[in-house]
């Protein structure tokens, strides 16, 4: 069905890639100036949202966590983080059209595919009773050479103070465009769930995923730092967090390298304990990226966004390190070195742009008739009346 947009926002608005000086707190190399060795520009082309609780082909369209474009078939995968709750485990295919000018015209979505176990059914809900753990779905990708998906799950991390602990772990797994089973690929043994305070957070693990352009690699993000890793972010501190290069293939982990998280950038009410991450990336080449970065204040439904052009080319790699920074033995006399970063924009910056909601996807659109790259944005709207559906449009300059 065709969605237009409640508030059409078509400014041709400039953003110009800018680097910020480094925060307080923030790891070495977080906003390294001038280090990239190209900018990116982003123009503003346009913002559309979807009705609130919108119901299409039998199920709830919300949660929409990542987006992937297929530059073959001119469609979008789009996933939905709705872990069999108000409908299967599942993803949208959808249409997104420009004006020959550029303006973002609409949004369509053409269908909904469930998410297959290996058996071929669907997924049940979460359930303690039966130990049954969901997939909590974050990230998707279209393989640009063979036109499969692959898609993320954060897991599962239940530890009650007294009883079993219900744990899942996150997973990259293979699948048809229409959803089936075809694979999972191996995890680094430091992203797996534990009942002890080693490895991932509940809920703060792959969120970003996406090919690279030649499709020899898939990358990976985590959302926030392993508990090893040290605190997530706080207004006072940044954190690291870890991207991983997977072969396409074979589907094994090549290398891993530390993402340097910015400090808080959003003001948290006394007490809270929100905090900002990665929510996905996409890849310009075979090292650089643009990633998206969320900070949520949800009790006042306050939600910003930024996105940083990053370069993994003289980072360290760190797969096998089960800590980024508590270095013993042979480690001791190898610190971390992140990989390098530019902030490109702060989504509340961008003018024409009056709302920012809880922006969680990034993908590469095709390319405008003046030869700009689109990139395409999209919001998870929790399922709430509070929020939105919103896909942003930008023109690309730089890539």
């Amino acid at each position: 069905m065709s969605i237009r947009a409640a508030r059409a926002r078509i400014t041709a608005a400039a953003v110009v890639l800018a680097a910020l000086p480094a925060l307080a707190g923030t790891p070495a190399a977080a906003d390294d100036r001038g280090a990239l060795d190209r900018g990116v520009r982003l123009d503003f082309l346009g913002e559309r949202e979807l009705p609130n609780a919108l119901a299409f082909q039998g199920t709830t369209v919300g949660g929409l966590s990542a987006i992937s474009y297929d530059a073959k078939t001119g469609t979008y995968y789009v996933i939905s983080d709705d872990r069999s709750a108000t409908g299967p485990a599942r993803f949208y295919t959808a249409r997104v059209d420009f004006a020959r000018g550029g303006a973002l015209k609409g949004v369509t979505l053409t269908g909904t595919h469930p998410l297959l176990r290996p058996d071929g059914t669907a997924f049940p809900p979460t359930s303690t009773a039966t130990s049954t753990v969901a997939p909590d779905p974050e990230g998707i990708a279209v393989d640009p050479r063979g036109g499969g998906l692959v898609w993320t799950s954060e897991g599962e991390r239940i530890v009650p103070a007294d009883g079993p602990a219900l744990l899942g772990d996150p997973w990259i797994r293979r699948a048809t465009t229409t959803g089936a089973y075809t694979g999972q690929l191996p995890l680094p043994p430091q992203l797996r769930m534990n009942s002890q305070e080693f490895g991932p957070r509940k809920n703060q693990t792959l969120e970003g995923l996406t090919f690279t352009l030649d499709g020899r690699r898939i990358v990976t993000a985590m959302e926030d730092p392993l508990y090893q890793d040290g605190d997530v972010p706080t207004p006072e501190h940044g954190a690291l967090t870890r991207i991983t290069v997977h072969d396409s293939r074979t589907g094994r982990p090549l290398a891993q390298y530390a993402y340097p998280l910015q400090p808080l950038f959003a003001t948290p009410p006394a007490g809270s304990t929100d905090t900002n991450g990665v929510s996905d990336l996409v890849a310009l080449g075979n090292d650089r990226f643009l990633v998206l970065e969320r900070a949520s204040i949800f009790s006042d439904n306050n939600w910003k966004a930024r996105i940083y052009l990053v370069d993994l080319r003289g980072a360290t790699d760190v797969l096998g390190r089960d800590s980024l920074t508590s270095l013993t033995g042979a480690s001791a006399a190898r610190p971390v070195k992140p990989v390098r970063k530019t902030l490109v924009t702060d989504l509340s910056d961008v003018p024409g742009l009056t709302r920012i909601d809880n922006i969680e996807g990034i993908t590469l659109g095709p390319r405008l008739p003046d030869g700009r790259r689109t990139v395409v944005l999209v919001s998870d709207d929790n399922f709430a009346a509070r929020e939105v559906t919103q896909f942003i449009a930008f023109a690309a300059q730089g890539i």
